[in-house]
């Protein structure tokens, strides 16, 4: 497959977004006929989702560009198998079929630890369009950084668990199938993982401050 004329992974691209840009059934039917342009559309579309879910698992920028690239080649190469559905949800579950591949191999052959390698300054699980209030906008992005934070602390396996199901969608037996684990065992990482974060959080006065902050404007939203 040609690479893709894509933009930077961590800004993502934007062109696709507009109202009259074509549904992802149009691209990929393009695609299928050989329209590299309709492909590189679909990237663009999704490139930052797929980045931003290998970034999570990885928590390596470099790394995380080359499973995002090699997602969209895999993809490119399968097209004829996509049998409908969410393209979106088609390419992150090959995005972290590859990111698991990764995190399996550094278990086999351990490297450089990670505590040195930058990551990204952007949250990957930020708010992308900002609400009607600043001040609300503005505490849910310093609060999604400190998540951030929180999330790189847990174990590979915590790690993988926590954003599969509560940010993936991935159900435990999606987890336990993708991982190799039990069922038993995604349900306890699940639930140390999870408790891991709350106190990483509970540890930090600002973070305690800004969930206080998001719970009451949350509730003056239900209330309005």
């Amino acid at each position: 497959m040609p690479r893709t004329a894509s933009s930077a992974y961590p800004g993502g691209g934007r062109a696709t977004d507009r109202p009259d840009c074509p549904p992802d059934e149009e691209l990929i039917a393009a695609a299928r006929e050989g329209d590299l342009a309709a492909f590189n559309a679909l990237v663009a579309r999704h490139e930052r989702a797929v980045y931003g879910v290998a970034l999570r698992l990885l928590r390596d920028p470099e790394a995380a560009e080359d499973v995002t690239q090699d997602t969209f080649v895999r993809a490119h190469a399968a097209l004829d198998q996509f049998v409908g559905g969410s393209a979106r949800s088609w390419l992150l579950r090959i995005a972290t079929n590859r990111s698991y591949d990764v995190l399996r191999y550094r278990r086999r052959r351990p490297a450089e630890s990670l505590d040195a390698r930058p990551v990204e300054e952007e949250p990957v699980w930020a708010v992308e369009t900002p609400p009607a209030d600043p001040e609300a906008f503005a505490t849910r992005q310093e609060l999604s950084a400190r998540l951030e934070a929180a999330l790189a602390k847990l174990t590979d396996d915590q790690r993988v668990a926590v954003v599969l199901y509560d940010i993936q969608g991935y159900t435990y037996e999606e987890i336990a199938s993708l991982t190799g684990a039990t069922l038993g065992t995604v349900k306890s990482r699940i639930h140390r993982g999870r408790a891991r974060l709350r106190e990483l959080l509970r540890q930090d006065p600002r973070s305690r401050e800004l969930l206080g902050e998001t719970s009451r404007q949350h509730s003056g939203d239900e209330s309005a």
